[in-house]
Order: structure tokens, then sequence, then C-alpha cells
């Protein structure tokens, strides 16, 4: 009779060992999703964008989330997540993120001067692209960009929040509300759809 007892507290000890770590395996994922997606500070509503700059959808989507933005007077958070089919998305992210270093407008400005060349852009003539901006814009593009690796960290930061919360396509886009916690989200995915969803999310 001891033994199976001890038998059965041994069960019970292997089977809380298998099962608690995967909840606690779990956990982050939520918390990821939680806290990225959610408006900034000073916002109840917004826009969260995880984009591609060499997406043809995402140049297609740029345009209507920005104008989404203004007419709704609601802010658009900007997500870098380059696909690894895409042979210089990865660059321009990171270029994107040099001009962040002189304003975040800045760097959203070439993001959109980039989807506006996706077509003619390539991975030879990229960096010209991105120095004819820049002269454009009085801001120097120095010859090794990111000596210290700061600005490929924060793009693949972007990168893994993305792949934290199962993105598995470009462009992705929320509408996030602080108003209702039970509901704290919502992915558009119709462009046709973007409005609608910012409506619905604004009555909640």
């Amino acid at each position: 009779m001891k033994n199976i007892f001890r038998n059965r507290r041994f069960l019970l000890t292997l089977v809380s060992l298998i099962v608690l770590p995967g909840a606690v395996v779990c956990a982050p994922a939520q918390d990821t999703l939680d806290s990225v997606l959610r408006p900034p500070k000073g916002s109840q509503v917004a826009i969260v964008v995880f984009e591609d700059l060499q997406c043809p959808m995402c140049r297609r989507t740029a345009p209507l989330v920005e104008q989404a933005s203004k007419t709704y007077k609601i802010p658009v958070v900007r997500h870098d997540f380059p696909l690894p089919m895409h042979n210089w998305s990865y660059q321009a992210a990171v270029m994107a993120r040099y001009f962040d270093t002189h304003s975040k407008a800045l760097g959203n400005e070439f993001r959109d001067y980039i989807f506006e060349n996706q077509l003619e852009i390539n991975p030879q003539n990229l960096r010209a692209y991105a120095e004819k901006f820049g002269t454009a814009h009085k801001v120097d593009l120095p010859f090794v960009l990111d000596p210290g690796g700061k600005l490929a960290a924060q793009v693949n930061a972007d990168r893994d929040l993305g792949k934290a919360i199962k993105l598995d396509h470009t462009p992705t886009v929320y509408i996030v509300s602080s108003r209702n916690p039970s509901r704290p989200y919502v992915e558009v995915k119709d462009n046709n759809q973007l409005y609608s969803t910012i409506d619905a999310v604004m009555k909640e």
C-alpha cells in the first residue's frame, strides 16, 4: 500500500513538472501581445502596423493608413517586419532606423519615400535612394551606417515582437484601444474595412 501511495506521489510530481513549464511558456506570448497591441501614452485608439518595406501590399496600404490617421486624428505605430524572401527590405529598415535617430517623423517619411519608389529599388541602388533622401533633408548618410549594430538590433527586436504574436504576413494592421479591456485590438484583414473597423472600435 505504501508503495502505491509513493508511486502516486511520484506520478503527480512528474505531471506537475510536465504541465507547469507549458503554462510558463505560454504566459510571455500573451504578455507580449498585450504590451504591443495598445495605444501609445496619451491616446485611447491607435493604428498599429507591422510592415515590410519591400512588400507590394504594404506599399498600397501605407497611404490608406496615413489618411485614416489624419481623418480620425489617431496615431500610427509602425513596426519593422522584414520578410526573409525579400532581398533589400532588412537593410532599408536599418536605414529607416538611422533616420529615426534624427526624428521619428523623418524615419517614417523615409519609409513612405521607399514605398513610393519601391518598384525601382533593388539591392544595388538602395543606398543611392537613401543618400538622395538624406541630401534632400540635409542629413548625411555615413559610410558605415550602423557600426555598433544598434540599429539592426532595433529592427530585430521589432521582428521578434512580430514573431512573438504569431505574425505570418505583411502588412498586419491592428486597430488598438484602451476603451474596451475585453477587446483591446482588432486586426484589419481587408483594407476596405479599415474605416469601418476604426468606427466600430471608437464606438465601444
